[in-house]
């Protein structure tokens, strides 16, 4: 029991107050997460669509998304973290109704578009809030915390969205927008600005805008990581998309996926709080190398898939493979960010996964469809080995970028917001 109660003092203790609202509007946000979780299934079974026509949809969803957070990752820094999150979340709720309302395919498209818009103008801002208010020492397991927080709700999210669809699918939109919602009242009533305004930031406020574009594009180490993200969430992206129609097409209802989507966010619950200690000391580029092998094998595996106890075991075992890449990747993105382009940063990396979004169902469905559904997953495994190879040869470049940044005091550090509040409007 001792052992039980250090462990757990471990890994929640002395982490900021701030941290703990943010991952409470995390929770809460993500136990409403029914809509993405059951769109292609909605898309398909209750509206009629196609398969590339749910694609296109969801695509849509993925390309507003990459609006989305270019545009909030430079109002989290120029305009602050707590307007950009609040006026993220509740357009993302008024959206998240129209959607629900939306009947017509082009209505559908448009809602899409505008609710990926708003909603991934918040993960920016969000990401850079968090290595604001956290110290570099304490990162690792606030990313994991904070990632445990994602998937305790995706996991109960996925079981009553399954049940709630049975009743009436726009339940789904109506508990999802109230979720936004809620979040955006925590936010609003909890949560201080974290951006720096000390002199540093006055002095160089005129420069960085301009700068900005410049200085990302010019920065061959984190593209090359933010590229390597794209192609492992253009394989990870399959589940929302064509995993749920493969699914469909073996006899299996919207309640068993969610069931066995469910097993996803179980596994990570159960297991993530202990990825830490795990991987703690290792070298990133191989923990993010076996991340790759392990979503690629999971997915290429769903090619034999046919019964639900067949697909859950899939699931777990790409499982694994998230649960290893997502606290590596939170943490590399922060000691390769500049302090003053910290939104910006986190902005292109978050853009990444908008790429992917747009394109993995819109991929997938075209080789589903001209192809077959065993190449699609076959695919998958290709594409997870590959990325593997590449961090491989990648990583030592990105570990020099990291040192560098901290030995020339660039290094991400606690702002004195984190200890002391500034007024909302600063």
């Amino acid at each position: 029991m001792r052992t039980m109660r250090s462990w757990f003092r471990d890994t929640t203790g002395g982490l900021p107050t701030t941290f703990w609202y943010l991952w409470s509007g995390t929770l809460i946000n993500r136990l409403g997460s029914f809509v993405l979780v059951f769109l292609a299934i909605y898309l398909t079974q209750e509206r009629g669509f196609s398969a590339s026509q749910a694609g296109l949809v969801i695509g849509l969803w993925g390309v507003g998304g990459a609006f989305g957070t270019t545009a909030g990752g430079t109002l989290a820094d120029r305009w602050g973290r707590r307007p950009t999150l609040l006026t993220a979340h509740v357009g993302a709720a008024a959206m998240m109704l129209g959607l629900g309302l939306a009947r017509e395919l082009w209505a559908v498209a448009l809602g899409a578009l505008l609710l990926g818009m708003f909603a991934e103008a918040a993960r920016p801002a969000f990401g850079a809030m968090m290595i604001d208010v956290v110290p570099a020492k304490d990162r690792l397991r606030a990313f994991s915390l904070n990632y445990w927080a994602i998937n305790l709700g995706f996991a109960c999210a996925a079981v009553l969205a399954g049940l709630a669809a049975q009743a009436d699918y726009l339940l789904l939109f109506v508990v999802d927008a109230a979720t936004m919602l809620i979040t955006a009242l925590i936010i609003f009533s909890k949560v201080p600005e974290t951006r720096q305004a000390g002199p540093a930031t006055a002095a160089t406020a005129k420069a960085v805008p301009l700068g900005a574009l410049r200085t990302i594009l010019t920065d061959r180490v984190y593209l090359g990581f933010v590229a390597l993200n794209l192609f492992a969430a253009l394989v990870f992206l399959q589940h929302i998309s064509m995993l749920p129609i493969a699914m469909g097409d073996d006899g299996l209802s919207p309640a068993t996926y969610g069931s066995v989507i469910a097993l996803n966010g179980i596994l990570i619950v159960v297991g993530q709080l202990f990825v830490p200690r795990l991987i703690r000391g290792r070298s990133r580029s191989h923990v993010l190398a076996l991340a790759s092998v392990v979503m690629g094998v999971g997915f290429g595996l769903t090619a034999f898939a046919g019964t639900a106890w067949f697909y859950g075991l899939t699931v777990l075992i790409w499982t694994v493979g998230e649960m290893l890449n997502s606290p590596s990747n939170s943490t590399l993105i922060a000691e390769l960010s500049p302090a003053e382009l910290r939104g910006r940063y986190q902005g292109v990396f978050s853009l990444s996964w908008q790429i992917a979004g747009a394109s993995a169902p819109i991929l997938g469905g075209l080789v589903r469809e001209h192809a077959g559904n065993d190449t699609l997953w076959y695919g998958c495994a290709a594409l997870g080995l590959l990325t593997a190879v590449a961090h491989l040869v990648s990583g030592p470049a990105r570990e020099r970028r990291a040192t560098a940044l901290r030995r020339s005091g660039e290094a991400l550090a606690p702002t004195t917001a984190s200890r002391t509040p500034q007024p909302a409007d600063a």
